[in-house]
């Protein structure tokens, strides 16, 4: 069985039109709650976050989680109202605040002790992150995106010609955005922040989908040049059914073992993973559906306008 791909183009882009604008418009939200279009961590706003564990969890006693709402009143008598809770586990306590120094930490891990319950001190993990290094985080961050993304042009643009290096960074852009999309709406719903990580991800997603889509265009180029007398549509449909096994078993079996880095690589790696995951599933959609339809379309107006 073949796949018309030309043939359901609007199908593919109304597709990816919807969970765009659903991403978008998270990102208008959280821009308007967080000052930020996805939710920032600690690495770009500056903070310190704390991490304490249950004693009891250690030695697997502990009755109940930790209530959330105690630990709420603990901070406001702190004058730290604004911080950020969260429950993992229902005994592992997580809570992101403003800059504390030592004595103000110490003072919050006492109070924590004293009404929660004691914690064990050697699963305790401090971080302390400065606004300015967070900036230069993002800024750098943001910089590597934008020169792989021309490198990429140029690159593609030498190996192909420009529509199609021009249509390969679209299919980007549309990895990316949905990317970002989904965290945006996670942040929101579930308080999923990134960090540093989520850029390295991204990153990543570049990398994977700009080779898928390689293979695809390589494979367009070399049925243009060997079926001369095939319609452009044609000859794109063909070209993705060639590669469309290639392209589906390579991204699921690297998107396998992040599934399970997802589900027990610990917290550190969980979201970083879910971006990778999330990404390389847009970046082979995007691929077969996206950039070879937008090249079909493109070729075919190109063609209209010579007759």
């Amino acid at each position: 069985m073949q796949l018309n791909v030309i043939k359901w183009e609007r199908l593919w882009w109304s597709i990816s039109s919807l969970i765009i604008l659903a991403g978008i418009i998270g990102m208008v939200i959280s821009y308007s709650t967080f000052k930020a279009p996805l939710r920032p961590g600690l690495d770009f706003i500056g903070g310190t976050r704390l991490q304490l564990q249950l004693a009891c969890a250690v030695e697997k006693t502990c009755d109940q989680p930790i209530d959330t709402g105690e630990v709420r009143n603990i901070l406001a008598a702190q004058d730290l109202a604004g911080s950020t809770i969260q429950v993992l586990e229902g005994n592992i306590l997580s809570i992101r605040t403003k800059t504390l120094d030592v004595d103000k930490r110490t003072q919050l891990q006492q109070e924590l002790n004293d009404k929660i319950g004691p914690f064990d001190p050697e699963t305790i993990q401090i971080d302390t992150v400065g606004p300015t290094i967070g900036k230069e985080l993002f800024e750098s961050g943001i910089l590597a995106l934008l020169v792989s993304f021309f490198g990429i042009i140029v690159y593609l643009s030498i190996r192909f010609k420009f529509d199609y290096a021009f249509f390969a960074i679209v299919a980007l852009f549309h990895d990316v955005l949905v990317t970002a999309g989904i965290f945006s709406i996670l942040g929101l719903v579930a308080g999923v922040e990134i960090d540093s990580l989520f850029l390295v991800s991204l990153l990543t997603i570049v990398g994977f989908s700009v080779n898928d889509t390689v293979v695809i265009y390589d494979r367009i180029r070399e049925n243009f040049e060997g079926s001369p007398d095939l319609s452009v549509n044609q000859v794109i449909d063909i070209s993705v059914n060639e590669t469309l096994t290639r392209s589906i078993n390579t991204s699921f079996t690297t998107i396998l073992p992040l599934i399970a880095i997802f589900l027990f690589g610990g917290e550190t790696l969980k979201y970083f993973a879910l971006a990778l995951i999330v990404g390389f599933t847009a970046g082979v959609y995007s691929s077969i559906f996206i950039a070879s339809t937008l090249l079909a379309w493109w070729r075919n107006r190109q063609e209209l306008a010579k007759s």
